[in-house]
């Protein structure tokens, strides 16, 4: 995992008044159109602080300017993501997927569904297959 992406200051968006209602409703992706400003040093790939019209924090995410889904969601509540967060979400997906299905042929992460936007493990027997989406 790369720490460097992770541990830096957080780039920021803000959303455009009247936005944000899916996310407060528990939606986990902010759309380019729901957008109204960008700090400059926002850079696809890393994290940004996703902040209501009058600058209140909504939550993290991973920001892709190239998709519709401009920002996939990691957490509503923290700042600080780090290898022990991310480490903590995978752990979860995988007991989870462990303690109530077979594992021999499975999906032991579903992206989203597991708190971790973008990223399918899937696992076939001793291979695990990983695509980032």
């Amino acid at each position: 995992m790369n720490t460097d992406i992770i541990r830096r200051s957080c780039s920021k968006i803000r959303l455009k008044k009247g936005e944000g209602r899916t996310l407060k409703a528990g939606g986990a992706w902010v759309y380019n159109n729901e957008i109204d400003w960008m700090s400059e040093d926002v850079t696809d790939g890393h994290l940004v602080e996703v902040l209501d019209f009058d600058d209140y924090f909504m939550g993290i995410g991973f920001i892709n300017r190239k998709s519709k889904i401009t920002v996939r969601m990691l957490s509503r509540h923290e700042r600080n993501i780090d290898d022990a967060f991310i480490e903590k979400r995978v752990r979860n997906a995988v007991e989870y997927r462990y303690d109530t299905v077979d594992t021999s042929a499975c999906r032991l992460i579903f992206g989203e569904a597991d708190f971790l936007p973008g990223l399918v493990i899937d696992k076939y027997s001793d291979v695990r297959l990983y695509i980032k989406d």
